[in-house]
Order: structure tokens, then sequence, then C-alpha cells
């Protein structure tokens, strides 16, 4: 550490510069490490990550493979059978221990993605994602070549426990079997893949995500210590994720029309209820495009896109279940006139 260190600390403490500060305290950190003094330059960083004052400056710089995901502080709503496996992933990653390959499989629009930026944001680590577009290359052997220099680059990250690595949809690179074009150029970028695993750091956290489980070979699967299956919903648990999808959804647009038992009744209609991914696009836009003034028109533009060719039959939405007050807010009729014509209909 040099007298120019000192001084910096003390001005950028005297600035109130905590972004400065944090760099300065980060470079004289890297300097005992690199005059072999690790064990105060490990000290000086968990004191400052203790803190959850410091970022790691070369995070912050341009990589060639990765590039820094943002994520809120939204929980996620999941089932509980998927929310325990993600707390487990939590304890193995806070034990290092060296598990630290996880791999998240299902359908698309089941979670996989928005539950990585959730343990980011409970282990309190930046979420870094690899950047396919830049890995794939047309020329023949040159993407194993760069996902050899990918785990080189994410084995050199200085102060790994504060990353997370992302491999979102996986199978782009690992395995395609369905596409017969090059499968010689697959296969060695699948052992590139492999072999990455295999030599990756025991500090760096790394999650994969893939909708083509089935076609992933074997020896991919056995490199990572957690397979989680995202598939695992059942109609209850997509009728309470809907719930709150919902509450959070009408918060957000500041809509004061709730009627939870109408909303219900039309999410019932659905067989089978959509995953989360689905079932929020659907909400969301029936809320976005509604009409302020009217409470509840988010409520008939749901049950349209649901029932996009629905006569608007009153004797059909009875038989459907719905009163003759939930017939008035989905067809925007009096309810007077549709007891009428009920009446009429019924003589």
């Amino acid at each position: 550490m040099k007298k120019k260190n000192v001084i910096n600390l003390i001005k950028y403490y005297t600035e109130k510069n905590d972004a400065a500060f944090r760099d300065e305290a980060y470079a004289i950190a890297v300097d005992f490490n690199r005059t072999n003094d690790s064990e105060l330059g490990d000290y000086i960083m968990a004191l400052l990550s203790d803190k959850n004052t410091f970022i790691p400056q070369v995070l912050n710089g341009k990589m060639d493979y990765l590039r820094k995901v943002e994520y809120s502080a939204t929980t996620l709503p999941l089932p509980e059978c998927i929310k325990d496996e993600l707390m487990g992933i939590v304890n193995a990653v806070s034990y290092g221990a060296g598990v630290n390959k996880f791999l998240f499989q299902g359908s698309p629009g089941t979670g996989k993605t928005e539950s990585a930026k959730q343990l980011a944001r409970i282990l309190n680590r930046q979420l870094y994602i690899v950047d396919f577009d830049l890995l794939v290359d047309s020329k023949m052997g040159q993407t194993s070549k760069n996902i050899a220099e990918l785990f080189a680059e994410i084995n050199t990250v200085p102060y790994p426990e504060q990353i997370i690595i992302l491999f979102d949809e996986l199978d782009s690179i690992a395995l395609d079997r369905t596409n017969s074009r090059d499968l010689r150029e697959m296969g060695r970028a699948t052992s590139a893949v492999l072999k990455g695993l295999d030599g990756l750091n025991s500090r760096i956290v790394l999650l994969a995500t893939t909708n083509l489980f089935e076609s992933f070979d074997k020896a991919l699967i056995r490199r990572f210590d957690k397979v989680t299956d995202f598939n695992r919903y059942v109609k209850k648990d997509l009728q309470e994720i809907a719930d709150i999808i919902l509450e959070n959804l009408l918060q957000q647009f500041k809509f004061q029309g709730r009627n939870i038992r109408l909303f219900r009744k039309i999410l019932a209609l659905m067989d089978p209820i959509p995953y989360p991914g689905e079932l929020k696009n659907l909400i969301k836009t029936a809320i976005a495009f509604s009409n302020p003034n009217e409470e509840f028109d988010y409520l008939s533009r749901l049950f349209k896109q649901i029932r996009p060719g629905f006569s608007g039959d009153y004797k059909e939405f009875q038989a459907l279940g719905f009163s003759v007050r939930d017939i008035e807010i989905l067809s925007k009729v009096s309810k007077s006139r549709v007891s009428r014509e009920l009446m009429e209909n019924k003589k």
C-alpha cells in the first residue's frame, strides 16, 4: 500500500464520495493480495462486503461474454416445493462447501430466470448473464473456443463470492439434438461446456436454465449439484399466484375496483391455467388497456382474452356460473336490463 492510497481514502471519506472510497479500498485489498498478504486483503474485502458497500470495480467494466442483470426487490410467487429447493440452494451457497452448480429446468414462463434474480437478491450478489449472441460463432470450432474463453473469464473474476453467473437457456450452446445441421460442431460445444463446468472455481455460483431438459446429455446433467424442476405447479398454486399478480398490478396501475370473486370465476374458465409468465401477461394487458374511469373494465377485457369468440348471450353467461351482477360487469349492460331479458327468455 502506498501513501497515495491512504491520502485518497481520507480525501474520499471527507468528501463523502462513497463510490471512490470503495474503489480505493478495493485497490488496496488487491495490492495486499499481490504482495502475498492475502489474509489482510481478504479481511478488508470481508469488512466491505459485510457492510454491503463493496461492488468490485472489475465487474463494472467491459467483459467479453458477461453482462450485468438488474433485479428488483419484488418477491416472486412460487409453489412451496420450489421455494424450499431455492432456500436449500441459499443454504448450500452459504456453507461455502463447493456445492455451486445448479440447473433449473421447466417449461417457458415457470419462473426459472426470475428465480435466478431472486437468489441473487437474497444472497446479496451481482447477477451476470452469459451473452450467447457473442459466444456462438458460425466459424467451425470457434464456438467451443469462445466457451473456453468464457470459463477462463469467469474463473479469473476477483472475489467471486460477490457474483452469480447465469447461463439462461443453456441448451442453445450445450446441446440441440433437434438440429442436425452440424452435430459435430454442437458436440464440440457440449464438450467445451463439460470441460468448463469440471474446471469451474468452487467459489463461483453458476445457475443454468433450460426448456429442453429431456434432450440433455446425461453427462451434462451430472455436472450439476442440483436440478430443480419448475414444472410442479398444481391448479391451486396457479390460482393463488394469479391473486398475487392481480393485487400487485392493481397497486401498480392504481386501480380501485377489486372483485376477487369475479376474477377467480374468470380464471376458472381456463383449463389448464397457464404458467405464471403467460398468466401475468394476460392480466397485465387487461389492466393496462382498460378504461381508468371504469373500475371493472379490466375484468371484461380479461374475459374477452380468455373467451375471444364469446357470443355475449346472457343465458350462456349464466351457464358459465356468472350471476346477474357478474353479467352486468362483463357485458356493461345494466343489471335491470340483464334480469329483464333473462326473464323474457324463460317465457
